[in-house]
């Protein structure tokens, strides 16, 4: 029996929340040579979402958030809840999309990436704040919405092999043998 799956895949998820909130807050020099900040963590929440159940889900919007906004210029707390909203209706309609396909992985993950920061400059308006948005701020959101659509596929492959490294593989028996010539017709 496969015990370690139900609790490898919510600790793995989690630590990948971890390492994306930090390596979007890193000074890196494609973030820079772009003019972008890059966000990892709509990713991770659309392989949660597809992977994994609703707590999991919960717990990675909640932890990735105040991750994401204790290395931010944000009020703490903001990113919760666009990351949830994107994990929820990604979860809701997880049986519609085929996420072993890299493609519908690349187009969910732009979604994702795109509804997310959105959400967050929504919700800084709606608490009264003023962020700096501008013609500018139309490059960066395209820019992340790419960059967040070609890490997904990267991070189910990448969550993939990490599962299938510590994890034995599903044996399923048959109950006929495979040696055994089946006659049909008369006798």
């Amino acid at each position: 029996m496969n015990f370690l799956n139900p609790i490898l895949t919510p600790v793995a998820i989690l630590l990948a929340a971890f390492v994306a909130a930090f390596l979007g807050a890193a000074v890196n020099p494609l973030s820079t040579w772009l003019h972008a900040q890059i966000d990892f963590l709509p990713a991770v929440m659309v392989f949660a979402a597809l992977t994994a159940g609703i707590t999991t889900v919960t717990v990675t919007a909640c932890l990735g958030g105040l991750w994401q906004d204790s290395l931010s210029a944000n009020p703490l707390g903001i990113s919760i809840l666009p990351l949830f909203l994107v994990g929820l209706i990604v979860h809701r309609s997880h049986e519609l999309i085929l996420r072993d396909q890299p493609f519908a992985q690349f187009a969910v993950g732009l979604g994702a990436s795109a509804l997310a920061p959105f959400l967050t400059v929504l919700l800084l308006y709606t608490m009264g704040r003023q962020p700096i948005v501008g013609w500018g701020s139309l490059w960066q959101w395209l820019v992340v919405s790419l960059i967040g659509a070609v890490a997904t596929p990267l991070i189910f492959w990448a969550m993939g092999g990490l599962t299938a490294s510590l994890t034995h593989p599903v044996f399923h028996e048959s109950k006929h043998r495979p040696d055994r010539s089946v006659r049909r017709g008369r006798l």
